[in-house]
């Protein structure tokens, strides 16, 4: 049961970091983090070992879609299908000038 228990903590921890990743974490997206964590507590007081796995291995392959989706999402936009990559592009360049502790100017749009 403790093995049940750590990976129960596990699959917890990395869908709400899914959900904070790919979802978002303002205010008026919480009740997808509230909905998550409620579920979690709810079924906490499960004793049926088989229905804890499937709990389990459902907020598994949850996480697992949630991090497919928008890997290839940015995959799309990696190859350059069209779309208006100006975001992507501030993405990247951000994340380059945060690796050297720099911080992009925010840009005056009128």
């Amino acid at each position: 049961m403790s093995s049940e228990i750590m990976q129960a903590a596990k699959v917890y921890r990395q869908l709400l970091k899914a959900v904070k990743n790919h979802i978002g974490k303002e205010d008026y997206k919480m009740h997808f983090m509230e909905y998550v964590m409620q579920e979690f507590r709810k079924n906490s007081k499960l004793s049926d070992p088989s229905s804890i796995r499937q709990k389990i291995k459902l907020a598994h392959d949850y996480t697992f879609l949630l991090n497919s989706v928008h890997h290839h999402k940015d995959l799309l936009f990696s190859y350059n299908i069209a779309v208006d990559r100006s975001d992507e592009m501030k993405r990247i360049l951000g994340k380059s000038a945060a690796s050297v502790g720099l911080q992009l100017p925010e840009v005056y749009q009128p």
